[in-house]
């Protein structure tokens, strides 16, 4: 048989961390190569905007302490 079925390949966004088709639109952030194409906040009724945003605030929270280290930090590596 020349014909099967092959796994689906995922990448993961950039500023989500969520699996997404290669070439498309974060449909959790609605950003695309680093840019916003889709304003998903809009969209979203009220409860679950303000899960949304509680999610993306998190998210960054955790950017933001991966990026900045100490001195003492920096001196161990």
């Amino acid at each position: 048989m020349h014909i099967f079925i092959k796994k689906p390949v995922f990448a993961t966004c950039p500023k989500c961390g969520k699996p997404v088709f290669p070439h498309t639109v974060c449909k959790n952030c609605g950003y695309y190569k680093g840019k916003e194409v889709i304003n998903v906040l809009e969209r979203l009724e009220r409860k679950e905007k303000k899960k949304r945003e509680k999610e993306i605030r998190a998210q960054e929270k955790i950017e933001k302490k991966e990026k900045s280290l100490s001195m003492e930090e920096l001196s161990k590596k």
